[in-house]
């Protein structure tokens, strides 16, 4: 197998990692998180304007037509710079859930404005008795006069409060009333009988609670022709982790940078702290640790268009694994750093915070390895 990036794949690699490093300084992180909607419009309309909102969007919906490893590449650069962008849920996981459940009707009408930054995207799936189970949805449908009616919370809405639409995941009842298929509908920002709590998400960016309380939309607010959209659902959210652990594995590499960079200026008894060999040795682990979490975000990638099963049981694998790896390594960077390690002066805890965020995001390393076992046939789902 020839992993070789193309030349437009590096272009893309060089574009977005200069990018990044020129934008997102410490300075635009903290201004970012006092802003209420959790990031910059400005930087958003710029996303755009380079064409990575565009990029996994279909040509024919006004797109670039990009796989999964073009988004690994921006991702991995939004992990150095800690970006708060709506990327993932607008792009990753909204846009996605529309091509694959959408009319073409609905596709024509919300994609084009996704690629030019008009329109933000937000998934309201979670429920608190799911535990990451995405079967798991009690939140109903049910068929009015003029068309849809829903009732029910969801939680962890990935910048919901921000979103122009939220994509909200129900059980459609049957005439005899009793819950059946999973359907997707689109919610508009501020219906009647829609509620949110907004909150600061840890490492940046923001999320919130929804309560949908009779909230009325038009017989076309559903997604597609009225087919289950759980496969849909489990396809976008093994991608999105996929998109997740190349962040993650940006956030790794920043932190390996700069801790070694750290430990060859600071001196103790003389001497830097690289001198050490016992230094030397948490340093190799910590690179082991990177390498081994780029692996298996890699191979995510390379799996996002796989049967499901293989798929499923790479997403798993590689969330699990980078779990696993991220909390090493940002547990041996502020250690290395450390008392400056949890101070506010330098960003290595906010590096910490991201991948505290991430180990839970879809479900830790824990619900995966189950996950991955029953995918393998090991256990019962």
């Amino acid at each position: 197998m020839d992993l070789t990036l193309s030349d437009e794949q590096r272009l893309l690699r060089e574009s977005a990692d200069r990018f990044v490093a020129e934008t997102f300084t410490s300075e635009h992180r903290k201004k970012a998180a006092n802003d209420p909607l959790g990031y910059s419009p400005a930087i958003w309309k710029q996303f755009a304007e380079l064409g990575w909102l565009a990029l996994p969007i279909a040509e024919a919906h006004g797109g670039l037509g990009g796989g999964a490893i073009e988004i690994g590449l921006l991702m991995e650069a939004f992990g150095r710079g800690l970006v708060s962008e709506p990327f993932l849920s607008t792009v990753v996981i909204g846009a996605a859930l529309v091509a694959e459940c959408g009319t073409e009707a609905q596709k024509q009408a919300i994609l084009p404005k996704i690629a030019e930054g008009a329109l933000t995207l937000a998934f309201a799936h979670s429920e608190r008795a799911a535990r990451f189970d995405l079967a798991h949805v009690d939140t109903t449908a049910t068929k009015s006069a003029g068309g849809w009616r829903l009732n029910g919370s969801k939680v962890a809405v990935l910048d919901g409060a921000a979103a122009g639409q939220i994509i909200v995941s129900a059980r459609i009842a049957n005439a005899n009333g009793a819950s059946g298929k999973l359907g997707l509908f689109l919610v508009p920002a501020g219906a009647p009988g829609l509620t949110s709590r907004d909150y600061a998400r840890l490492g940046g960016g923001r999320g919130c609670n929804l309560d949908l309380r009779d909230v009325q939309l038009p017989a076309d607010a559903l997604l597609g022709d009225g087919s289950d959209a759980l496969p849909a659902i489990e396809t976008v959210v093994d991608r999105a982790m996929a998109a997740l652990g190349a962040e993650a594995v940006g956030i790794m590499q920043t932190l390996l940078d700069t801790t070694l960079e750290y430990t060859k200026i600071r001196k103790q008894f003389g001497r830097p702290l690289s001198a050490n060999q016992v230094i030397r040795h948490r340093l190799a682990d910590v690179a082991m640790q990177v390498d081994e979490a780029r692996s298996m975000a890699l191979r995510a990638a390379l799996m996002a268009n796989a049967e499901p099963v293989a798929r499923g049981r790479a997403a798993s694998g590689a969330k699990a694994k980078i779990g696993k790896c991220a909390r090493f390594v940002a547990e041996q960077a502020v250690q290395l750093h450390g008392a400056m390690g949890v101070t506010e002066e330098l960003d290595i805890g906010a590096y910490f915070k991201r991948l505290l965020a991430f180990d839970t995001l879809f479900g830790g390393s824990a619900h995966h390895y189950r996950r991955h076992a029953a995918l393998s046939g090991r256990v019962h789902a």
